[in-house]
């Protein structure tokens, strides 16, 4: 049972010491640049009222949710997903404004899937909603965002992968199928079974046109020039318009200077259902999952009570940690200092810590215990990532262990503050 205490359930993990310090410097880096296009912070609960995310809302699946059950016996949920609770907020708060609404998160999202071994049940997303917009230029907006936000992570190798929902929806209207049979495609779609969706398509009076478009949705994929080649294969109005709309969108991209950044692929589908416009999902090296996702979803605020446009990225911060660090693009730290005082010094000290960390140092202040010798405290500093140690042995003389480098230095204090200064 002891043993049990120490452990953590499967899909969650303890972050801490360097790796803790990493993700909190990259959430900071990633938000300062959402703040700068003018989005407001906004927190939603960590878990909320199950229809919140229902089915008939587009989001998880019912079985892939933490619940659990109230005093009133209202069954709750971790939240497995934060744009339905934005959606929700907006409707409450913000119901009768019909300007743009301009607002970001950072939060943790819960998703109890089995089908993944490994995978965290417990996510860090950080993200940005643009609400009241229903204009192209918007969509162009979110997703600069979203490539300046990533370029400030330190990764430059990306791609942001854009598809349209109405590609997919137009294709499926003129092949006439029901909504189970369309949901059944998706599936097959996104798992890449080719004969899967050839057995279902050749149960439908369709064209072999249409059927060779369907078999072959997941090779729409690559840059400006497969926008080109599907308006080549597919007759269908809803179909033409989507692609229309993404050359539109990309000229958008170019004024930005974002283009490089850029696919497109029309075999998109995403497991959220509420999207009804473009899609997107930033990949990079290094992790096979998103490490970004987003889109148009024009409905789902008014399920709430409030008809509204809206696009909304989301960054997944565990997953972008990731492949900072396979690709060797992890950002240095400014390590604590710690300074060490004897006993009979601790005014010294305190003083000494207050004006380096008022030159914004970060200071450890500690006292230095008989029973522990200075390296004892040297490699009490490199197990806690610690960048080095002033010890305060007498009222004037500082004694200065860089613990990188593996030297040390004499100084006098008034030496040490004066260099500071200068």
């Amino acid at each position: 049972m002891s043993s049990k205490l120490l452990h953590t359930p499967e899909g969650v993990r303890d972050i801490y010491n360097s790796e803790c310090e990493r993700k909190m410097k990259l959430q900071s880096n990633l938000h300062k640049v959402i703040k700068c296009h003018g989005f407001s912070d906004i927190q939603t609960p960590t878990f909320e009222y199950e229809y919140i995310f229902s089915k008939e809302r587009g989001s998880v699946s019912s079985r892939d949710m933490y619940k659990f059950v109230d005093r009133e016996g209202e069954t709750l949920v971790l939240r497995p997903d934060i744009t339905p609770s934005i959606a929700r907020c907006v409707a409450k708060y913000f119901k009768d404004e019909v300007m743009p609404i301009r607002l970001c998160y950072q939060g943790s999202t819960f998703i109890n899937s089995t089908s993944y071994q490994g995978k965290l049940k417990e996510t860090t997303q950080i993200g940005a909603e643009l609400i009241n917009d229903k204009s192209i230029e918007g969509e162009g907006e979110i997703l600069a965002t979203t490539i300046e936000a990533l370029l400030a992570s330190g990764i430059r190798e990306f791609q942001v992968e854009i598809g349209h929902v109405d590609f997919f929806k137009g294709l499926v209207e003129e092949a006439g199928f029901s909504e189970e049979e369309e949901s059944e495609l998706r599936d097959l779609i996104e798992e890449k079974s080719i004969f899967g969706v050839e057995s279902l398509i050749s149960k439908k009076n369709i064209s072999s046109d249409l059927k060779e478009v369907f078999t072959n949705i997941s090779e729409l994929f690559g840059t400006l020039d497969v926008l080109t080649r599907a308006k080549g294969i597919t007759s269908n109005t809803r179909s033409l318009s989507a692609i229309s709309h993404l050359e539109q969108l990309y000229e958008i991209l170019k004024i930005y200077g974002l283009e490089r950044y850029i696919t497109f692929d029309l075999g998109m589908l995403s497991k959220y259902n509420y999207y009804t416009g473009i899609i997107f999902k930033a990949y990079t090296y290094g992790t096979g999952e998103t490490i970004a996702n987003g889109g148009r979803y024009d409905n789902l605020v008014g399920q709430f009570g409030k008809d509204a446009p809206a696009i909304g990225t989301a960054i997944m911060v565990d997953e972008l940690m990731l492949a900072l660090s396979r690709q060797k693009l992890e950002s240095s730290l400014n390590k604590n200092t710690l300074l060490l005082y004897e006993g009979n010094l601790l005014r010294e000290g305190i003083h000494l810590a207050k004006y380096f960390r008022e030159t914004n140092v970060n200071i450890e202040l500690l006292k230095k215990e008989d029973r522990y010798n200075l390296n004892d405290y040297l490699e009490y500093g490199k197990r806690m990532g610690i960048g080095g140690i002033l010890y305060f042995g007498t009222p004037d003389i500082v004694q200065i262990y860089d613990i990188d480098k593996g030297t040390n230095i004499q100084v006098n204090i008034k030496d040490l503050m004066l260099g500071d200064d200068e």
